[in-house]
């Protein structure tokens, strides 16, 4: 049978405090209502989600859970760690707490360290391949994509200074450019402008014949002026510009003993130069190896010709007498060169004529990348442009075009020179 819930007899007004008796409806001393029972405090248990039962929890439990008793119950973060002043004195397994005070909406961030403000410094954007241009090209220059190696700085060089200019090309068939040069102009003690070039050509059986080149052509260009402006005589300063460049290409091989070691069969680093002082009345040229001068009269009526002999195989032979100069060069140890700058070089024997031309013209120096496609001081002649005097940088780009259309197979590079050097302020059209 059912029965309605019994109303529990009150021994103290909820209101005053003052006695009353059970059956009374309303406090005699305040008049509060006895019949309207208050709700029992709230409680916020503590909830266990994983550890040992107490008891009276859970069904099988024999009483009421106990009262919320913070410091009797040990509490722990999301990692199982305990709360600070929570440590259990026993393992109890991990809790949660439900209780927690409520985060906060914002937390302050620390100052950034200004020791630290120019270490994060923005990377450099990744280079994309010029042949797919889709894939990063790596530390080594190779795309990670199509494996197309990039383009080096040296792979083609044009520079022009007043009245001299030069081009260098990689070729068509060598993996990287292995010539170099340095063009400039001055001015002499008597006021008249001089232009110099020098061309170098690394020797490709030697180690590092690109630094051997640049380091040749660099110091030869920079010996040749200064030593001009001082008054020293174009010839005498060529000589000593060879000798400076052979120094510089003697300090490469100045290695460690222990890189030796690993490499005991490795040849110097070697390179050919050949060079050109133009001044308003002289020409002078100088030379170790198989580059080469040429005159080229803005006349093309009058004979050009060639201002250097080659320290080769090939021109031993000829000038011994023992082939002609077409059964020599059609050798293949015709190109086998007998003197070079380098700390292996038999002996160091720089090479200088001087000549005076007595009409206008052009000078070209190169190397054997361009004279293999014209030999001779005619196939030159042909080659360069008739206004190479005035446009001195077209006529290079020429060529070495010329070069590459005949196949390329080596580095080319050429410089022009005017003669007689014009004044300050000219240069190609």
């Amino acid at each position: 049978m059912s029965q309605k819930p019994q109303q529990a007899a009150l021994q103290k007004c909820p209101s005053c405090a003052e006695p009353v008796e059970s059956g009374d409806l309303f406090c005699g001393a305040c008049g509060h209502d006895l019949s309207v029972v208050p709700a029992p405090p709230q409680d916020h248990p503590t909830l266990a989600m994983t550890g040992v039962a107490e008891p009276g929890d859970g069904p099988g439990g024999t009483g009421n859970p106990p009262a919320h008793q913070p410091a009797g119950r040990p509490g722990t973060d999301s990692g199982g760690t305990p709360l600070p002043g929570h440590e259990p004195e026993r393992s109890t397994g991990s809790g949660v707490r439900f209780d927690r005070p409520a985060e906060p909406d914002e937390y302050p961030l620390q100052a950034p360290d200004p020791r630290l403000a120019g270490a994060a410094a923005p990377a450099d954007p990744a280079q994309v391949c010029v042949a797919c241009r889709a894939g990063r090209v790596d530390s080594d220059g190779y795309c990670e994509n199509c494996g197309h190696a990039q383009p080096r700085e040296r792979d083609h060089v044009e520079r022009e200074s007043g009245p001299v200019a030069a081009v260098s090309d990689r070729g068509l068939r060598h993996h990287r450019n292995e010539d170099a040069f340095a063009v400039g102009h001055t001015v002499l003690p008597d006021g008249t402008p001089a232009a110099v070039a020098i061309v170098c050509d690394g020797v490709s059986s030697a180690t590092r014949p690109d630094e051997a080149s640049l380091a040749a052509s660099q110091v030869a260009g920079d010996t040749l002026l200064a030593a001009l402006p001082r008054g020293t005589h174009p010839q005498t300063a060529m000589h000593e510009a060879i000798v400076a460049a052979s120094q510089a290409v003697n300090a490469l091989a100045e290695e460690p003993a222990t890189a030796r070691e690993h490499a005991p069969h490795q040849n110097a680093p070697a390179c050919t130069i050949v060079g050109a002082v133009v001044t308003s009345g002289l020409l002078v040229v100088g030379w170790v190896g198989d580059s080469r001068a040429y005159w080229v009269p803005d006349d093309r009526g009058a004979p050009p010709a060639r201002l250097t002999e080659d320290d080769s195989w090939a021109a031993q032979m000829v000038a011994a007498g023992l082939m002609s100069e077409a059964e020599a060069y059609a050798d293949e140890r015709a190109h086998a060169i007998t003197g070079w700058l380098g700390a292996d070089a038999y002996e160091l024997e720089p090479h200088t004529a001087s000549f005076k031309p007595d009409r206008p013209g052009a000078v070209v120096v190169c190397t054997d990348g361009l004279w293999n496609y014209a030999e001779t001081a005619e196939e030159m002649c042909e080659a360069v442009p008739p206004d190479a005097a005035v446009r001195p940088l077209h006529s290079a780009r020429v060529l070495v075009g010329h070069a590459l259309d005949g196949g390329g197979h080596d580095n080319v590079t050429v410089a022009v020179l005017p003669f007689p050097a014009p004044s300050q302020g000219a240069g190609s059209a």
